[in-house]
């Protein structure tokens, strides 16, 4: 009774050592896979303004960096105005001065001492008088640069201390939650890109992908490279993309059946592609040869076929091959 037991407990304990052991692994067969147009692209944010000087003045307070979030309307930078307020103070005081003449000259109109063609000329005074000093009170209001929107600092143009002009750029900023990816489509694949109503963009220096909210063809072409823009929303919030960043993406035409393999199954040995295979002989390493890569999945157009098991961990596999050639 004994032995039987001992012989029992050494039988699970192999067993259960031998599922631990066993290699992940998946049974090929054929599936759909989105077909499609290829094409590169870049990230850019729906959102984004850079915000130019609008008075001349030396930048003595500068409130943001690179990187830093903002609320709209918060202020950025500030600009020494002194000259704008000497000019707004003059503006009000010509602004004095032609409504006093004005109100002499209606006065004397009223008396007939003067033409109406002089009333004229004080009136016409009097209210380029009052444009100059509203508009020198505007420029009084730009010494403060605002934020437009709400986001992220892309970028600051001007460190304090320097002189900013009127149309000189501060800071460009962005909002991070609306961001979207333009491609450019040549005009020879127009037609089967205008049957594209979904996509899939692809970042990888991320390993990471999702897939399209909105996709636009703009109605143009660039004259001397013959390409169409598109431009496809992502969706928000995505962790890790910024604007200039480079993606691909795939413009969803249809669906076909294709026999592939995952990208983690794929063992490259120097120049030769290939997957280890369980066959009942043992591990087989076998050669590939692969196409398109659809969302992880590699199209296999040689060297297996549909109904045999590849090894999901190649670096394993190779382990265990290598094991069992040295007993």
């Amino acid at each position: 009774m004994m032995r039987i037991f001992s012989f029992s407990v050494i039988s699970l304990c192999m067993l259960s050592s031998a599922f631990a052991d066993a290699l992940p692994s998946r049974v090929l067969a054929p599936q759909a896979v989105a077909l499609g147009i290829h094409a590169e692209a870049t990230v850019e944010a729906v959102q984004q303004a850079t915000v130019a000087a609008q008075v001349t003045g030396r930048i003595v307070d500068v409130r943001v960096d690179a990187g830093a979030a903002v609320k709209k309307g918060d202020v950025l930078m500030r600009i020494d105005a002194r000259e704008a307020a000497e000019a707004a103070q003059a503006a009000q005081s010509q602004l004095a001065v032609a409504q006093a003449q004005f109100e002499r000259n209606r006065q004397l109109r009223q008396q007939n001492f003067i033409s109406q063609a002089g009333l004229d000329k004080a009136k016409a005074d009097y209210d380029a008088a009052k444009a100059g000093a509203a508009q020198a009170s505007v420029g009084l209001g730009h010494a403060s640069v605002a934020s437009p929107i709400g986001g992220l600092i892309a970028r600051r143009h001007a460190e304090a201390g320097e002189m900013a002009s009127p149309g000189r750029a501060l800071v460009t900023v962005y909002d991070p939650a609306s961001l979207r990816v333009t491609a450019s489509i040549p005009q020879y694949q127009l037609g089967e890109m205008r049957r594209a109503k979904t996509a899939r963009v692809e970042f990888p220096e991320l390993g990471r992908s999702a897939d399209a909210t909105s996709v636009t063809l703009l109605p143009t072409a660039d004259a001397s490279t013959h390409v169409s823009q598109v431009r496809v929303g992502l969706p928000a919030n995505l962790e890790g993309v910024v604007p200039g960043m480079f993606a691909r993406v795939t413009f969803i035409t249809g669906q076909a059946e294709k026999l592939t393999v995952p990208a983690a199954a794929i063992a490259h040995r120097g120049e030769v592609t290939a997957v280890y295979v369980e066959t009942e002989q043992g591990l087989q390493l076998r050669q590939l040869r692969l196409g398109e890569n659809f969302a992880g999945e590699y199209e296999v157009l040689a060297g297996i076929v549909a109904g045999e098991r590849v090894v999901l961990d190649p670096v394993r596999a190779a382990i265990r091959l290598k094991s069992a050639a040295n007993r």
